[in-house]
């Protein structure tokens, strides 16, 4: 059996975390005998994470890293990982690159150094400064084999960080669409919140930080709210710019409900008609995949990753970035159209099963695993 030891910081439950909970039991579903070992910063919330893995049988431990620099690091990672003498250690996130590739080339079970894999899960600009510049350069000669989450981030590898465009390759997150009918999940839904039949709702999830551009949603909703009086922005989500963005909404009043952090957000998706992510850059944006799960029609900014999994025209309508006319003019044709939302929505789910399925994503990263190993 080929051992593979992932390793993440773990600070919550996002992208990168959730990306995990799929495909890790789908690798040991192949035979491939997948363990976590994760960092994670005092105070931080992971125990939903430890035992969502824990449930699903994937042997997890975790190390704590109090300091975003730490010497020691290295060194106790390697002596965690010396008894699972891993075939390979896959790292995910700047934190497990960094420490885990190092401790990976300190190992030598049975005489033989691991293979090491870095999945690549975003572009942010702050990769762009020219400290974490030479330090990726040189972690990628470290590298056996990389995995970008998309072709912009792929695209950044190469341009910043200085992959060789033969050492990375695309694999798309992956995920399982709910398996009970939409309509009776929508009702569920919207009963829950407490929504009328005739409210139109935009709907947005995930983090209340810069990037996720929520102050040009709020301007766009505040533009068009007057000739669609039916229409609600619900924004499901918590984050150091909820105050501000709370303050730039309350001139549309009731217009415009904050629900703060839901551990049940993937569920209030079906209450939605319109799925809205304006963000300045994205690596991926796996909330899009649960949007298209739910037959939502998504309104988006074209940057980053997001036409990669955004069909513009077709499951939704993308706008320039920061643009606040242009996405409410994109905003206006979906409120003003229930047929069409139906059938981007519908669109949608479809290009989620073929494009995006949890099967193709784990036989793909199944197949870098023995590549990398031969």
């Amino acid at each position: 059996m080929t051992r593979v030891v992932h390793i993440i910081k773990v600070s919550g439950l996002a992208g990168a975390e959730n990306h995990l909970r799929l495909l890790l039991p789908g690798l040991r579903a192949r035979g491939i005998d997948a363990h976590v070992l994760y960092l994670h910063p005092p105070g931080n919330p992971v125990d939903a994470f430890h035992a969502v893995l824990r449930d699903a049988d994937v042997p997890v431990s975790r190390m704590p890293i109090a300091r975003s620099l730490d010497p020691l690091m290295v060194r106790r990672l390697a002596a965690a990982l010396a008894p699972l003498a891993p075939d390979i250690v896959h790292t995910h996130l700047l934190h497990a690159d960094l420490y885990g590739i190092s401790a990976a080339h300190v190992l030598r079970p049975g005489g033989r150094r691991p293979r090491v894999v870095s999945s690549r899960h975003n572009d942010d600009d702050f990769r762009r400064r020219a400290s974490l510049r030479a330090l990726n350069r040189r972690l990628w000669r470290w590298t056996d084999r990389g995995i970008a989450i998309s072709d912009a981030v792929r695209r950044f590898c190469i341009e910043v960080e200085g992959a060789r465009p033969d050492q990375i390759e695309t694999i798309h997150y992956g995920l399982q669409p709910p398996g009970a009918d939409i309509e009776t999940l929508r009702r569920a839904a919207r009963a829950g919140l407490g929504l009328a039949p005739d409210e139109v709702i935009v709907g947005f999830v995930g983090r209340l930080i810069p990037q996720k551009g929520l102050t040009i949603a709020l301007a766009a909703f505040a533009s068009i709210v007057r000739a669609h009086p039916q229409a609600r922005l619900v924004i499901v989500g918590d984050g150091p710019e909820r105050a501000a963005l709370e303050r730039q909404a309350q001139p549309l009043g009731q217009q415009v409900r904050f629900l703060g952090w839901r551990d049940d957000a993937a569920a209030l998706m079906p209450a939605f008609d319109v799925f809205v992510m304006p963000s300045l850059w994205e690596g991926f944006g796996l909330v899009l995949l649960e949007a298209m799960a739910a037959c939502l029609p998504v309104v988006a900014s074209a940057v980053s990753a997001i036409p990669e999994v955004v069909a513009d025209g077709e499951t939704g309508l993308l706008a320039p970035a920061r643009d606040v006319p242009a996405l409410a003019r994109q905003l206006e044709v979906l409120l003003g159209d229930a047929t069409l939302r139906r059938h981007m929505g519908l669109l949608g789910r479809d290009r989620l099963e073929t494009h995006f399925s949890p099967a193709l994503m784990i036989d793909r990263t199944a197949a870098v695993y023995e590549r990398v190993l031969r």
